[in-house]
């Protein structure tokens, strides 16, 4: 049978079954509605609401200010308070519920088919794991259905409405395919691009949740697909959840039949359903009828139905339907699916392997999640072996006609690594961008390196009180978090409250004459930490780190003096250079403007995922301030609105009239990576014309903050 004859077929038997749910849910519907009019916003019951409450205030979804303030007034019962709060997230959305929505939108696909010599559309699907892609039995019903068709990402309209070019990627159901009728939902993998990488790392991935308090009735939904086979299109927060019932939930949204497989966010952006079906109105005979009352026939066009509702197939309800796979399942794929999906422990089986993994040593219980220890920390070298002295690495002779030289500027953690394999991850990343806006790659070779990751682990380890990364799993709460020497202290102190007061964390009240212990100040460095990471995409563990170090850095001329002198080892002497840094390496590319040699008559400067909007690291540099450097000759600054490193910026606040921002989306958990930040064109579109790469109109990116 041809695919979309099936589907057809699929979907007349999902269309008929979600009409009787509706049906047969009247009662609970009216009893929604009655209690509506009666002015109750959120008709749930209170278990609902106290996990829905619940799970917004512990994700930092509502700022914990504006909760206190919603309940202060007056006394109010358990169920009140809960509304209350569901009441400020419904009314009042955070600027980032605009960029983490784009962010989710990438991780959603077009599905078509190849039959009889076309294409045709067939519905959508997401990324619910690095490359596992979830969408509708009755779109993907069995593996030979799938092994015809194909999907394609980005298949949209730029800021401009002009068409985006699409990545076309074939699925992968010989490797893995499952699927149910009852609960309509299919997963299949996709297979990876051209640069072998999963699509998960290119476009992002859902992580489907398990756990409770996800949604309740009354607050609004968003659904991403693509409609009819058309361009990806959104439906935001238009209507309401109106009843839940054992595996559906029933709303109200403007979505069309092409929408069969497209995600159903809550407004954090958190996949609550999988939308399979509109519900149409029908008569005693169960016919479908169409908006002027008359029975509906095929050929009248779906347009012609008279649509009451919507359903979507609750993401518990598939959780639970994979976590009961009989034994001879491949549990492989699925155990990729993240955590809070009850499915395996495994987070992302495409991360790259640490040398040695020491994920068997256990996290004292009392130290925070907020600085849990990332399972994939790099063990110490055993004792007796020789560790290699690595060096940073020069770009080969005539690169880019002799007179322009690329160097790359890296961050902290990277000692013990191998440069070339460092540059090749930056020139990966930056290739892929640079595809994406029409040049041709660089080569690797072509690009100077310096490499001074082991250089700054030596220069901090005469200053460090408390061990590095391969010691911490034996930290103790208050050594997870301290200072990186008792001479940082203020600076790294002054780095994470300010950070956490840009995000808006409420101030502690405390009586004037109150003495603060160092436990107090340790209690509350975890706090800070805490809020950051909830309302980011790196964890409390990273932020904390990467502060450390840009503070000891900063605040120790021994440190600053040895990283410096290691960089200008591995340096161009004259000409151009595009000096491409990130994180601390935005810091330390900064200060080496004070230093570089004078036959180096230009640089273009361009900064990702950097700390330099703090007023606690610009005070510190050696420029004195924020005063783009004479030799910087333009400077572009990219950063992620999720990415807590850069929480400073954008940077032309306070850097006026001398550098240009953009702001970009990387991948969920990649919020920080360099080379999610190079693979955006706008990037690498830039870097490319300072490189003077060959390419018919080019044209600088429209989306700034100048």
């Amino acid at each position: 049978m041809a695919t979309t004859e099936q589907l057809r077929q699929e979907r007349a038997h999902q269309l008929a079954a979600a009409a009787e749910r509706y049906r047969a849910s009247s009662e609970e519907r009216r009893d929604v509605e009655r209690q509506q009019e009666a002015g109750v916003a959120f008709p749930d019951s209170r278990q609902a609401l106290a996990a829905r409450a619940t799970r917004l205030l512990d994700r930092h979804a509502v700022p914990a200010a504006m909760a206190v303030e919603a309940v202060r007034a007056e006394p109010l019962a358990a169920p009140d308070a809960y509304e209350r709060i569901l009441g400020v997230s419904k009314d009042l959305q955070a600027w980032s519920f605009l960029p983490r929505g784009a962010r989710a939108a990438r991780t959603v696909a077009r599905i078509s088919v190849r039959e009889n010599g076309r294409e045709l559309p067939l519905g959508t699907g997401f990324l619910v794991s690095p490359r596992l892609l979830m969408t509708n039995h009755h779109v993907l019903s069995d593996a030979a259905a799938a092994g015809q068709c194909f999907v394609e990402f980005d298949a949209q309209v730029t800021v401009d409405n002009t068409p985006q070019p699409s990545t076309r990627l074939e699925l992968d159901p010989d490797t893995f395919f499952v699927a149910d009728q009852h609960l309509d939902f299919a997963l299949v993998p996709v297979a990876p691009g051209p640069d072998g990488r999963p699509p998960g790392e290119t476009f992002g991935w859902n992580r489907l949740s398990a756990q409770p308090g996800k949604l309740v009735i009354g607050e609004p939904v968003n659904v991403i697909g693509h409609p009819m086979g058309r361009l990806k299109e959104i439906a935001v927060r238009d209507n309401m959840l109106q009843v839940r019932l054992d595996d559906f939930l029933q709303y109200l949204t403007d979505t069309e039949p092409g929408n069969s497989g497209s995600p159903v966010f809550n407004d954090q952006w958190e996949v609550v359903a999988l939308h399979h079906s509109g519900v149409p109105r029908t008569d005693e005979q169960g016919r479908v009828l169409r908006r002027d009352g008359q029975v509906w026939q095929p050929g009248d066009g779906d347009d012609a139905v008279d649509w009451v509702a919507n359903e979507g197939v609750r993401v518990s309800s598939i959780l639970r339907h994979l976590a009961q796979l009989p034994p001879g399942a491949e549990p492989g794929p699925l155990a990729e699916m993240g955590a809070e999906s009850g499915l395996g422990v495994t987070e992302s089986a495409t991360a790259a392997p640490a040398p040695v993994a020491v994920a068997a040593a256990p996290v004292p219980a009392d130290v925070p999640a907020a600085v849990a220890v990332p399972a994939d920390v790099p063990a110490a070298a055993p004792a007796g072996v020789p560790t290699v002295a690595h060096t940073g690495l020069r770009a080969r002779d005539g690169a880019f006609g002799g007179g322009r030289h690329l160097v790359f500027l890296h961050g902290r953690s990277q000692q013990d690594k191998v440069p070339a394999d460092l540059r090749d991850e930056w020139t990966a990343g930056l290739n892929q961008g640079l595809v994406a806006a029409g040049f041709p790659p660089v080569d690797p070779a072509d690009v100077w390196f310096p490499y001074y990751g082991d250089r700054l682990v030596d220069a901090l380890a005469a200053t460090e009180g408390v061990p590095r990364v391969p010691e911490a799993l034996s930290l103790s709460p208050a050594e997870a978090v301290a200072p990186p020497s008792p001479t940082a202290r203020a600076a790294y102190e002054e780095m994470i409250g300010e950070a956490a007061l840009r995000w808006n964390m409420p101030e502690e009240s405390r009586p004037a004459t109150e003495r603060i212990s160092r436990d107090d100040l340790v209690s509350h460095l975890h706090r800070q930490l805490g809020w950051l990471a909830a309302r980011s995409d790196l964890d409390g563990w990273t932020i904390a780190l990467i502060l450390r170090d840009v503070a000891a850095y900063l605040d120790d001329r021994r440190v600053r003096d040895a990283v410096l002198d290691c960089v200008l080892e591995t340096l161009p002497e004259d000409g151009e250079m595009i000096l491409v840094s990130h994180s601390l390496g935005t810091v330390v590319g900064m200060d080496l403007t004070t230093r570089l040699s004078p036959a180096l008559r230009t640089v273009h400067l361009t900064t990702v995922g950097s700390p330099l909007g703090l007023d606690s690291v610009y005070r510190r540099l050696l420029i004195g301030g924020t005063k783009r450097p004479d030799v910087v000759a333009d400077w572009l600054n990219a950063w992620c609105p999720s990415d807590a490193v850069a929480i400073g910026c954008p940077l032309a606040d306070e850097w006026a009239g001398s550098v240009t921002d953009i702001a970009v989306i990387n991948a969920r958990d990649k919020a920080h990576d360099i080379g999610e930040y190079l693979s955006h064109p706008e990037v690498a579109g830039e870097i490319a014309g300072h490189l003077a790469l060959g390419r018919a109109q080019w044209s600088a990116p429209s989306a700034r903050v100048t």
